[in-house]
């Protein structure tokens, strides 16, 4: 006996995607920069340090001094001993005008006349101290100093950025398909 049959035959349906990736770059071009610093302005100034030594007390301690000085000392002397003998004078005159009150000046006024000064036998130190005179100026030292600031000059570069989008494509590769057939329907 045959049975009446329904052959059915199908076909899936099948889909192609084609893609095309994205493509990205990105690019910077490093900056231009210059970078200069101009050297420090120094400038040192200084007065020169300074020495005086004075010795003429010294040199006159030993007696050795110039002929103006030397009379310059000589009449000081000369005048100081006119006046010493003019007041000598002028006393021993008093006592003289007054002899009969104070007993007997002549004896005293012989025996003063005819001395001389004792002289002082003593240790001298020549020259004296502290007769050489020092003076001392430091010298001076003015340091200025100028600094420069660095001159920085950048010229950024913006990026550069290029993009291609991706695509997807989807087609149908193969169509479904579906066939049916009946077998041993007329027997």
């Amino acid at each position: 006996m045959r049975l009446p049959q329904i052959r059915l035959q199908s076909q899936m349906a099948k889909i192609n995607i084609t893609q095309t990736p994205a493509s990205q770059q990105i690019t910077q071009r490093k900056a231009d920069m210059s970078i200069e610093q101009p050297s420090a302005e120094l400038s040192i100034h200084t007065t020169p340090s300074k020495l005086t030594i004075d010795q003429t007390q010294a040199w006159e301690d030993l007696d050795l001094m110039s002929i103006l000085k030397r009379n310059t000392k000589f009449a000081k002397e000369g005048s100081q001993a006119l006046f010493k003998g003019m007041a000598r004078r002028a006393r021993q005159g008093r006592e003289l005008m007054r002899i009969e009150q104070q007993g007997d000046p002549l004896i005293s006024q012989a025996v003063e006349n005819s001395s001389k000064d004792k002289k002082d036998i003593n240790v001298k130190f020549i020259p004296s101290p502290f007769s050489v005179k020092t003076d001392y100026r430091p010298s001076e030292v003015n340091i200025s100093v100028r600094q420069n600031k660095p001159i920085i000059q950048a010229n950024p570069h913006k990026p550069e950025h290029d993009y291609q989008p991706g695509t997807v494509n989807v087609e149908m590769k193969q169509d479904a398909d579906l066939q049916i057939d009946f077998i041993n329907l007329y027997t």
